[in-house]
């Protein structure tokens, strides 16, 4: 899994970045093992979500918008069928990091996922338990403050298969017909309009890219979080990829 912050990013007044002893990398290992998310970095080890990569800082990168910092992981174990992916705990872990190193002026969120490695089929997706996972999870935004409320734009990204592109009219409606408020999706389009240039921090040969197709989805979020559950890129109008991603 890779997940790239875009946007600006504000040091702290009391982090000198020249003398600090952590960085992006240290501190995400230290977070994701302090929370149970990371494997021991020994063969055979079977404890924790993921393994880590890789992770940097890359003001000015030449993304725009330019991207903040970055981070990689590889999954321990295969993903249960019906299970969702743990994107939720990636991006919480990420966030944290950042918020240490700096106040995130967030404008977009690429993600990366393997989702060619789960398995799809009708039975073990849509009648399985990770939906109702996500659903029942959405009583942690109950109650939220009105004024959170922020649209997002949710671009999927499948790289060289155009498929994304028929399967998405039917994706509108399949996510319409759940009952929550989280997330509400009321329109989306087939034209590449967008004008964000986020190139992943990775070889292509890691994903299915480069990436080439991408229809958007259109969503107000009462929650006013970006919350990983289901796409590619998210991005708010003032302005959040993925070959194979996640959105709430």
């Amino acid at each position: 899994m890779f997940a790239a912050l875009h946007g600006e990013l504000v040091p702290h007044p009391w982090r000198d970045p020249a003398v600090a002893s952590s960085d992006a990398y240290s501190l995400f290992v230290a977070r994701s093992s302090a929370m149970g998310w990371l494997a021991e970095a020994a063969e055979g080890a079977s404890n924790g979500v993921w393994g880590m990569n890789d992770a940097g800082q890359e003001p000015g990168s030449g993304s725009q918008p330019s991207r903040i910092a970055w981070f990689q992981v590889s999954l321990t174990e295969p993903v249960p069928a019906g299970r969702p992916l743990p994107v939720q705990a990636f991006l919480a872990c990420a966030g944290s990091v950042v918020a240490r190193i700096g106040t995130p002026r967030l404008q977009a969120v690429q993600v990366l996922l393997p989702v060619q490695d789960l398995d799809t089929s009708a039975g073990a997706y849509l009648g399985g338990s990770a939906v109702m996972t996500l659903l029942q999870d959405s009583g942690w935004f109950a109650d939220s403050d009105p004024r959170a409320r922020t649209r997002v734009r949710v671009t999927l990204d499948s790289g060289q298969d155009p498929s994304i592109h028929s399967a998405a009219p039917e994706m509108l409606q399949w996510i319409r017909q759940f009952e929550q408020d989280v997330f509400s999706c009321d329109s989306f389009s087939l034209a590449d309009e967008d004008d964000m240039d986020l190139p992943p921090a990775v070889i292509d040969e890691l994903c299915s890219g480069p990436l080439a197709t991408r229809p958007r989805f259109a969503a107000p979020s009462p929650s006013g979080r970006l919350m990983p559950w289901d796409g590619c890129r998210l991005s708010s109008p003032t302005r959040v990829p993925s070959t194979e991603s996640a959105h709430r």
